[in-house]
């Protein structure tokens, strides 16, 4: 790197305008640094735009939503209540296996029941051009957790979801607004705010002037 350095700009006014809570400004702030050291100088705003749009935003669910162990048994299954959910969602493009690492997501799940008790649930909708790959995915790693096969892609319908993968899974709140937006097996610090916000373990009010102050004050804000 050539020692640029990435100056975010938060306007004073910014809580006002988005309605942001301290907790939600500060989870903001967190996703864009994050995404800022991962992405080049081009995509910058970009990101800080999507990270922008989606934080706070309430997911729509279809009605009649079908789940099922292994694409063979459907499964009764009503949307949870909980504090909070993670919804992972695979569109049909690349390489599924890839995108998908479905060990990690076990490790994942094991590691979030271990510390919530098996409250917070895991939501998977595949919008798959050939379920056989799915099938075969889940069987190889022994995957047993309940996934919804979205044929008509009617929750990407609902939500228009962004086309990068990195933006297609979220940490939901009790009434289905994004809390966290990335993906946490494809980055730990992803999943570092994931867990952090699960467990209630992050103290915004005490730090948050400091941290707006380390990312920086100027006018090429992208926000």
């Amino acid at each position: 790197m050539s020692g640029y350095y990435f100056r975010l700009t938060i306007k004073f006014d910014f809580m006002k305008r988005y309605n942001y809570s301290s907790i939600r400004l500060l989870s903001l702030i967190s996703l864009l640094l994050l995404f800022f050291s991962c992405k080049g100088n081009d995509n910058r705003k970009e990101v800080a735009r999507l990270v922008a749009e989606w934080q706070g935003k309430e997911i729509a669910f279809p009605d009649e939503m079908i789940f099922t162990r292994y694409l063979t048994d459907t499964i009764a299954y009503q949307m949870p209540e909980s504090g909070y959910k993670v919804l992972v969602y695979v569109d049909s493009i690349g390489c599924t296996s890839c995108k998908l690492q479905l060990s990690k997501w076990k490790e994942l799940i094991a590691c979030t029941d271990s510390v919530t008790g098996g409250t917070v649930p895991f939501l998977f909708f595949f919008h798959a051009k050939d379920p056989k790959e799915i099938n075969y995915l889940l069987k190889v790693d022994k995957f047993d957790l309940p996934v919804c096969i979205d044929k008509e892609d009617r929750l990407n319908r609902l939500n228009k979801f962004p086309s990068d993968i990195t933006f297609q899974t979220f940490l939901l709140d009790k009434d289905n607004k994004v809390a966290v937006i990335g993906n946490p097996v494809h980055n730990l610090a992803v999943r570092d705010l994931y867990v952090k916000q699960i467990t209630r373990k992050d103290t915004p009010g005490n730090n948050l002037s400091k941290t707006i102050a380390e990312a920086g004050v100027t006018e090429e804000s992208p926000i």
